[in-house]
C-alpha cells in the first residue's frame, strides 16, 4: 500500500491529472474552444461591430428622417436618439436571430453530426454537457448585446454628436443623464434576449435540427410582436417573451416607472426556467445509441 501511494505521489502533474475526471469548468472551456473556432460566430461579432456605424451614417444622411418610428423624428437632433431607433428596430428580430445562430444550433449540431456518444464518452456526464453548452449560449447572447450597444452608441455619438436628448413626454434630458438612460435602455434587452436564447435551445434539443433551432426563435418573436399590438390582450401582453423589450420607454419619461422593467425580468426568468427546465429533461431522456 505504501508502495502504491509513493508511486502514485511521485507521478508527473499531467500523468496524475490525466485520470482527473473533467468538471463543470473543463465541459464550459471545451464549448468555448468550439465556438471560438467557428467562422460564423466571428462573423456575427464581426457584424455586431461594423454594422452599426453604417447604419448610423446612412440614418444620418436621410433628409426625411422617419417619425413613424420612435424617436426617429429626432435622430437629426441628438446622437442619442439614434441608439433608441436602433434598440427598438434590433428587438423585432435582429437579437432573437442573433442569439439563436449558437443556441438554435449548440445542441441540434451534435445530432446533425452524431457526435453525441463521442461527447458522452469523455466522462462527463449528460448535466455537465448540457449546463456547459447553456452557459456558452448565453455567454455568447451577452457577447452579441454588449458589442452591438457599444458599437451602437459610440458611433452615434461620434457621427451625430452627444447634445441633449428630448424624452418621451418631451422633457430635455442632458447629455450626460441621456448617455447613463440610453446604456441602461440597451442593458434592459438582456433579460429577454437571454428568454430567447433559452427559447431557442429547448428548440435545438427538441428538433434536432439546426435550421428550425435558429429561424424558429425569429419567427415566434414576430408572431409575439404581432400579437402584442392588437387590441383586447392586454391580459397576456405581458406574458409575451417580445413586451420585455419595451419595458425601457418607463425610464425615459418625466417620472420615471419600472413597473414594465420588473414584469419583464419576472417574464423573462419564467420564459428562462420552463424552457430550460424542458430541454434538460428532453436531453436526459434522449436515447443516443444510434450516435
Amino acid at each position: 500500500m505504501t508502495a502504491v501511494s509513493d508511486v502514485v505521489a511521485t507521478a508527473p502533474p499531467a500523468e496524475r491529472t490525466a485520470h482527473r475526471r473533467p468538471t463543470l469548468r473543463d465541459a464550459v472551456a471545451w464549448e468555448l474552444t468550439k465556438l471560438a473556432a467557428q467562422a460564423r460566430v466571428r462573423v456575427t461579432l464581426l457584424v455586431c461591430l461594423i454594422a452599426p456605424p453604417l447604419i448610423v451614417l446612412v440614418i444620418d444622411a436621410q433628409q426625411r428622417p422617419p417619425k413613424d418610428s420612435l424617436y426617429g423624428r429626432y435622430i437629426h437632433h441628438s446622437g442619442f436618439a439614434v441608439p433608441l431607433l436602433m434598440l427598438g428596430f434590433a428587438a423585432q428580430w435582429v437579437l432573437p436571430l442573433l442569439t439563436a445562430i449558437v443556441a438554435g444550433d449548440i445542441f441540434a449540431s451534435e445530432d446533425q453530426h452524431g457526435t453525441w456518444k463521442t461527447v458522452l464518452t469523455r466522462s462527463v456526464s449528460r448535466a455537465q454537457v448540457f449546463w456547459a453548452k447553456t452557459i456558452t449560449a448565453l455567454g455568447f447572447a451577452l457577447a452579441v448585446l454588449l458589442v452591438m450597444a457599444a458599437s451602437t452608441i459610440l458611433s452615434s455619438i461620434l457621427i451625430v454628436g452627444h447634445q441633449d436628448l428630448t424624452g418621451l413626454t418631451g422633457q430635455v434630458i442632458p447629455s450626460g443623464t441621456a448617455a447613463r438612460l440610453v446604456i441602461e435602455s440597451w442593458a434592459v434587452a438582456l433579460a429577454p434576449l437571454l428568454g430567447f436564447t433559452c427559447l431557442a435551445i429547448l428548440l435545438s434539443v427538441r428538433t434536432r435540427n439546426p435550421a428550425f433551432g435558429i429561424a424558429a426563435p425569429v419567427v415566434i418573436g414576430m408572431v409575439m410582436q404581432l400579437a402584442g399590438g392588437l387590441g383586447g390582450v392586454e391580459a397576456i401582453r405581458p406574458l409575451l417573451l417580445s413586451t420585455p423589450f419595451e419595458s425601457w420607454h418607463g425610464l425615459l419619461v418625466e417620472h420615471p416607472f419600472h413597473g414594465p422593467l420588473v414584469t419583464g425580468l419576472i417574464t423573462s426568468a419564467i420564459w428562462c426556467v420552463l424552457t430550460l427546465g424542458a430541454a434538460f429533461v428532453l436531453l436526459r431522456r434522449r436515447d443516443i445509441t444510434g450516435g
